[in-house]
């Protein structure tokens, strides 16, 4: 058995390409280099995405806890 040569984490007998492979290879393949591109576009983020992602998870961790005071302090009176 030898390890897939695209991922090299599924083990393949015959073939070089585990299955999933086999069909990311027909696709660019069949598409070229819109593969490329919805790569691009959906899976890798600039710097302006990453921190836009990190200011929406700060917003509701801040939201949660405000909720949690909320609640604390309904809870006391």
């Amino acid at each position: 058995m030898f390890s897939c040569r695209l991922c090299e984490k599924e083990s393949v007998i015959i073939s070089h390409l585990c299955e999933k492979c086999r069909r990311i290879k027909h696709l660019i393949n069949l598409y070229d280099h819109k593969v490329y591109e919805v790569l691009e576009n959906c899976l890798v983020r600039n710097q302006e995405q990453i921190t836009h992602k990190e200011n929406a998870v700060i917003k509701k961790e801040e939201e949660e806890i405000k909720s949690v005071i909320h609640t604390r302090s309904k809870n006391k009176n």
